[in-house]
């Protein structure tokens, strides 16, 4: 299986990204005990051409990071057929004990690198580069995360083998199950739809008041995080019926098949996004007492915000119109 187009591509390029990673680590140390803006010796200028050529390998890694996340799951979802039971991507990674652990760290990874790439976009619009050594120390602070989901990743793809009897989405997704879905999906509808209405309603409107004042960023940005939890809960508990057509089908994989226009897809991103945004107001805004970051600070919010914002729309008009469109009522149930 190991000569699967998919399993080819995502250990090579967790190999390549880990490798990149490591580098820019081993530059980080270099900057951090090496840097001094007010000299203008020839190590100082060489450490600020390797901060730029850091950032470009970042933005790299943060892209192959995103693009990994969704090619890794595409890749569970079309092994799913070689597995005994399973339907779906939900079988494949419950076929050994490095599927789910994997999807998780990437995910954090992902948001990790993002919110990275964030604060060094911010460091390098002020002339004194005021946040080198603590981006840096970030960086360091990834790079374990980053190896260790290409390890747990490289435990699952390697430790697949054919024919293994599994789960299928139907039996992990149930509320007949004791586990922490089968919890979330037993909580009463109503309920559910509710704490989606309010959570989206108050994420919205924090980031049109960071937007217009510029202030609230850190309340924004640990809301920001719960409503990334809240949206998915959202999307398994009863936005992916509507889909379905089917009020006891909670898979939060199969949404990502053609038979329903790869939906998922958009739907996922649009969440990453919006939670990687509002995130990101946060965690710079402690640097704005600093003098050269005062005034580019408030803009970069202020952006961050609006994407957040759109994001949240977007996700709300897919899943409305899945919802409006949808044969399913669940008058009955």
């Amino acid at each position: 299986m190991i000569f699967h187009p998919g399993i080819l591509a995502l250990l090579l390029g967790s190999a390549l990204t880990s490798s990149m990673l490591c580098y820019c680590a081993y530059e980080g140390v270099r900057i951090i005990w090496g840097w001094d803006i007010r000299s203008g010796s020839e190590r100082q200028l060489e450490l600020e051409r390797r901060t730029y050529l850091v950032s470009l390998v970042m933005s790299y890694v943060l892209g192959f990071q995103l693009l990994s996340l969704f090619l890794f799951i595409y890749t569970a979802d079309t092994l799913s057929p070689l597995f005994i039971g399973a339907m779906c991507a939900a079988g494949s990674l419950k076929v050994n004990g490095f599927g789910y652990p994997a999807l998780i760290l990437k995910i954090v990874t992902c948001l990790l690198a993002g919110l990275w790439l964030i604060v060094n976009f911010t460091d390098n619009k002020a002339p004194d580069y005021p946040l080198i050594r603590i981006k840096y120390w970030l960086l360091l602070c990834i790079t374990p995360f980053l190896i260790a989901e290409a390890s747990v990743q490289a435990g699952y793809l390697l430790g697949l083998k054919p024919n293994i009897i599994t789960s299928c989405c139907g039996t992990l997704f149930s509320t007949d199950v004791n586990t922490v879905i089968s919890d979330l999906l037993a909580l009463p509808r109503l309920l559910s739809q509710g704490a989606f209405l309010a959570s989206t309603l108050i994420t919205m409107a924090l980031g049109l008041y960071v937007y217009l004042k510029t202030k609230g960023a850190c309340l924004f940005s640990i809301v920001s995080l719960f409503h990334l939890f809240i949206s998915v809960t959202a999307l398994i508990s009863f936005i992916s019926i509507y889909f379905y057509e089917l009020p006891t089908h909670h898979c939060p994989f199969c949404i990502l098949h053609s038979e329903y226009g790869y939906v998922g897809y958009p739907l996922y991103l649009v969440i990453l996004v919006s939670a990687l945004s509002g995130l990101g107001t946060g965690i710079i805004s402690p640097f704005r007492k600093i003098a050269s970051l005062h005034d580019v600070i408030p803009h970069i919010q202020k952006r961050l915000a609006l994407i957040s914002i759109l994001a949240n729309s977007v996700f709300i008009l897919i899943a409305g119109y899945g919802i409006l469109f949808s044969n399913l009522s669940l008058a009955a149930y």
